[in-house]
């Protein structure tokens, strides 16, 4: 099995947010990532399919257990299918590791963000609210959302209560701060989406790229 450099995405998983001090003495907040190693499991026309982390078999159902098995390799927690440019360079059994980054690399990084349950509107879209004197009625209440007769319907987008985060999310251009191969460790500058532990995809930026 070998080991590929040239795709520029890996799945990962945030382990919780920290600070460094940079060589001017400045404090710099980071987020520190464990990334990979993901393990091809195929190609098809347009993506490249791969595992991370592995997981016991008793986790998995049986068709999933399958695919496994067939492929002869460890049970994954997690089956994706990642878009790179590269894909025929790509064989069963590959792994993709954290060495895909350098220090000094910008990374945009997806992932779903933390859920806040079910949320007023005050708190999901800032309204102002109504005055909060002893005669009102509706401190933080929605009020009317009708139309009349005319035009006789709730306009789309009108803003409600309801829920709130677990929205699929990218923070772009985040600096890579320190890539440890040994321990698959990439730190970044600034947050990432979601809480501790979520699954996150890290890819090269796209802005960034472009510009260079």
């Amino acid at each position: 099995m070998g080991v590929l450099n040239t795709t520029i995405k890996i799945l990962g998983k945030k382990i919780g947010m920290t600070r460094v001090f940079s060589e001017d003495g400045k404090v710099v907040p980071v987020t520190v990532l464990e990334a990979g190693p993901c393990v091809v499991m195929g190609t098809n026309d347009k993506n490249v399919k791969v595992g991370f982390e592995d997981v016991k078999e008793n986790k998995k159902k049986k068709p999933q257990l399958g695919e496994f098995k067939k492929l002869n390799l460890a049970a994954k927690r997690y089956v994706r299918e990642l878009r790179v440019a590269d894909r025929a360079n790509y064989k069963t059994g590959d792994e993709i590791k954290v060495d895909i980054f350098k220090e000094g690399d910008f990374v945009d990084v997806t992932g779903m963000s933390i859920g806040k349950g079910f949320q007023g509107g005050m708190k999901r879209w800032h309204w102002m609210g109504t005055p909060m004197t002893h005669g009102s009625m509706s401190h933080r209440r929605v009020g009317s959302i009708g139309a009349s007769s005319d035009p006789s319907r709730v306009f789309k987008g009108k803003t409600m209560a309801g829920h709130m985060g677990y929205d699929k999310t990218t923070v772009q251009n985040l600096k890579v701060v320190k890539v440890d191969l040994a321990n698959n460790i990439l730190v970044v500058r600034g947050a990432v989406p979601g809480p501790n532990k979520a699954l996150l995809e890290i890819r090269k930026s796209i802005k960034k790229q472009k510009a260079a």
